[in-house]
C-alpha cells in the first residue's frame, strides 16, 4: 500500500509553511491535515475544507 501525504510546500502561502503530513489511511490523513490547517493556517473545520484537503492527497 502506498503511503499518502499532504505537503504545504505544494500550496505556497505568506507563511511559507513547510509541513508535510503522512498517513496510511485517508481518514487519518485528512483528520491530521484539518488539525494543522485550523491550528496553523487559521482555517475553520468544515466539510468543504475536508473535501479540499482530501483532493490534495498524493501517494508516495
Amino acid at each position: 500500500m502506498a503511503r499518502m501525504f499532504v505537503d504545504c510546500r505544494d500550496y505556497p502561502s505568506e507563511m511559507n509553511c513547510t509541513v508535510s503530513i503522512a498517513a496510511d489511511t485517508k481518514k487519518e490523513l485528512v483528520d491530521a491535515a484539518v488539525q494543522h490547517a485550523v491550528a496553523v493556517h487559521g482555517h475553520h473545520d468544515s466539510p468543504e475544507l475536508r473535501e479540499a484537503l482530501g483532493n490534495m492527497i498524493k501517494t508516495s
